[in-house]
């Protein structure tokens, strides 16, 4: 009997434990699923060291496009960066191809980053943090991979995000929200554009570099990881989305507003230790902010049924959108 069709499989544990082991000669003594979302995360243990398995969602990832964050990480840790890189197996392959129900799926084994995520972040892991940023960016910038990842223009970021977006609130009825974004959308670009943003730095970016996606270690240095939407488009996406975390941490009153823009500064003050960050790229950040809020909207409407992310519902939408809004009027003072 054939196998009905399948959009998303969950691949076994302990089956992926037993393939790993074998293709990369490691005593591997257990494996759970850590995450099953965009992509599926896998822990897998052995007696000297964890390693992170990723299996990755042909909806999601192209395998050219895997092959690209390999390709990207691999000149990353080259250059010296703390990134948890890829590692290749006993034949030098980094690539592993599952045969899975809805066709062939591919997966990459990675180092453990050393350490834990910190949310609250100490002076010293804010300067720690923005220092290997910055070294990040230096070897980012200019580069040209020869795999393809996403390019965040304004196309990806706010022409297409609207467009897929139209039809979701006008099946919830929530029309006047997507009005709003619209009309947002065409403020913030013209604040972009005010700001002659061809100046801007770019290259690759992490595009989601919040606390979640880095582990300190004793010494208080950052370990990065989960480069699963690094993509080509302005550095200071990755200072914004930085920042963002602040916002949020403000948002939810985890510290006082005085604080975050304390943290803010000394972020500032130390990436530039290490490379240029223009005011304009800062004042840049409401803009580039609505674009990464707006961009991850349209990205779980647009995977809900594969990603099944059964947060995504009317209530979550008109939330996301108020969250927008206080993102818009707090960072980019636009009250209306």
């Amino acid at each position: 009997m054939p196998i009905f069709p399948t959009q998303y499989s969950v691949l076994a544990a302990a089956a992926l434990t037993a393939h790993v082991a074998e293709h990369y000669a490691l005593p591997l003594t257990t494996g759970r699923l850590l995450l099953h979302g965009v992509s599926d995360t896998y822990r897998l243990d052995s007696p000297a060291t964890p390693y992170i398995l990723k299996v990755y969602r042909a909806a999601h990832r192209s395998e050219a496009e895997i092959r690209g964050e390999v390709e990207l990480l691999r000149h990353l840790q080259a250059g010296g960066s703390r990134v948890a890189p890829p590692l290749p197996d006993r034949h030098g392959h980094y690539l592993q191809r599952f045969e899975a129900a809805e066709g062939p799926r591919f997966g990459v084994l990675f180092a453990f980053a050393p350490g834990q995520n910190v949310f609250d972040l100490s002076d010293a892991q804010i300067r720690a943090t923005a220092h290997e940023m910055a070294r990040l960016h230096q070897r980012t910038a200019g580069l040209a991979l020869t795999h393809p990842r996403p390019v965040y223009d304004a196309a990806r970021t706010i022409e297409q995000p609207l467009q897929q977006l139209a039809p979701v609130f006008a099946a919830q009825g929530y029309p006047e929200g997507h009005a709003w974004l619209v009309a947002t959308a065409a403020r913030t670009e013209a604040q972009l554009a005010a700001l002659a943003p061809a100046s801007f730095s770019t290259g690759y970016c992490h595009f989601d570099f919040l606390p979640k996606n880095f582990h300190f270690d004793t010494h208080d240095q950052p370990t990065f990881f989960d480069f699963d939407f690094a993509g080509t488009g302005y550095l200071a996406y990755d200072v914004m989305t930085f920042f963002a975390h602040y916002f949020l941490h403000t948002l939810t009153r985890r510290i006082p507003a005085a604080e975050a823009a304390q943290a803010r500064q000394l972020f500032v003050a130390a990436y530039r230790e290490i490379r240029p960050l223009t005011d304009a790229e800062l004042a840049a950040i409401p803009a580039l902010g609505f674009r990464w809020w707006l961009f991850f909207l349209a990205y779980a409407a647009e995977h809900f049924e594969d990603w099944s992310n059964s947060f995504f519902s009317p209530r979550y939408v008109r939330e996301r959108v108020g969250l927008i809004r206080q993102w818009v009027e707090v960072e980019g003072g636009m009250r209306e």
